[in-house]
């Protein structure tokens, strides 16, 4: 691991050389968002070539308290991070900053920050009108929904939903700790995913006024301790799927649209048999075709690749080195051609094209540099 380390250094380009420089050359903006300190200051980005797969520096594009979640509107004039803090403003809470993208540049101008209502906010997603963002605070433990104005400006919190409760493991789930938020495809309803609950919570959603409300029946209950983190849906099966971070496991959902139903048809290890070390997973993503389901395990640092039959069950595929240490995150980008890996403790960039057919995945070139990436987010 040292020596594979050290190779990536001497290939990729150090964080000083991105960190003043803006460019408007060709290729696809990449955002990656970072937990803040000694090097790193906020949101950084590169261009991605969609051709050999090549990620170029464009530099620090915003300034901004550890932004460790993304996201973009649908217009894709706007882009939004929550910042994990605990502080602000005089509240017990963190924040959501608000951006307006400069796509010649890949420069941010903020628009303002707004309180996200609990403390440690760590995920958020946006709506398809564009007009409201959840936001999951997992220290605080409750979901937030804020509105966004036209001019992409953030509102103060119209929802506050919190839950009450711990769960089976009694230093991770003392209390609840919500971990994401995701909107389905017909945007009528809000999951969000309790770590400290072992619950995936099913809320309504009503688009044209903001009201949020706990659907019948309000969640689905997931194995004691298995520590719900994230969810995806299916982009044409009634199908969802969870990671859980504390046993290494992902489950698949039913999915009723209609009803805002969820029910757990199985679970399978995101780690290769006989593996005994300590791991988390993190993030999840189901691939454009709808034909393979990834998954990050940190421990084994890898990226676990299944294969999804119509019924939901998870075929394994392979698990590939994210040729670093800790993928907190991964983004498939919109062709479903390649993955980019965030590997946290190693600061890295890891990128992998993807077999159509298989779902397998294969690095490609060299590791690019950057410090805590946590966060990443194609445009």
């Amino acid at each position: 691991m040292r020596a594979m380390l050290r190779f990536a250094a001497a290939v990729s380009l150090t964080l000083g050389s991105i960190a003043t420089v803006y460019s408007a050359g060709a290729g696809r903006l990449v955002y990656i968002g970072t937990y803040t300190g000694n090097t790193s200051r906020g949101i950084y980005a590169f261009r991605f070539d969609e051709g050999s797969g090549a990620l170029s520096p464009v530099g620090l594009v915003a300034e901004t308290k550890s932004p460790s979640f993304l996201a973009v509107s649908p217009n894709r004039n706007f882009l939004y991070a929550v910042n994990e803090i605990s502080s602000f403003e005089g509240e017990r809470a963190g924040s959501v900053t608000a951006f307006r993208i400069d796509s010649q540049s890949g420069k941010l101008t903020a628009l303002n920050a707004k309180s996200s209502k609990g403390d440690g906010p760590c995920h958020l997603a946006v709506d398809a009108t564009g007009r409201f963002v959840a936001v999951a605070n997992y220290g605080g433990g409750n979901f937030s929904l804020l509105p966004i104005g036209g001019d992409g400006r953030l509102g103060d919190a119209v929802a506050i939903l919190a839950n009450g409760g711990s769960g089976h493991d009694k230093e991770r789930q003392e209390g609840p700790h919500a971990h994401a938020v995701v909107f389905d495809g017909r945007n009528r309803y809000l999951l969000g995913a309790d770590l400290g609950l072992d619950r995936v919570f099913v809320y309504k959603f009503d688009p044209s006024t903001g009201s949020l409300g706990a659907n019948d029946p309000s969640s689905v209950q997931l194995a004691p301790g298995a520590g719900p983190r994230h969810v995806a849906f299916h982009p044409t099966l009634p199908l969802a799927f969870s990671i859980n971070e504390l046993t290494s496991t992902i489950t698949s959902l039913s999915w009723d649209a209609a009803k805002g139903r969820l029910a757990a048809a199985g679970s399978v290890s995101s780690l290769p048999a006989g593996f005994s070390g300590e791991n988390t997973t993190a993030e999840i993503a189901v691939h454009p075709n709808g034909r393979f389901l990834y998954g990050s395990n940190r421990g084994n640092d890898s990226i676990a690749v299944f294969a999804i039959a119509p019924t939901g069950t998870l075929t394994l595929v392979e698990h590939e080195s994210t040729r670093g240490k800790e993928p907190r995150n991964f983004a498939i980008d919109p062709s479903g051609k390649w993955l980019i890996a965030a590997n946290q403790k190693s600061d890295n960039l890891a990128v992998f094209s993807i077999d159509q057919n298989t779902g397998a995945l294969s690095p490609v070139g060299a590791l690019a540099r950057i410090s805590t990436p946590v966060c990443v987010l194609f445009l």
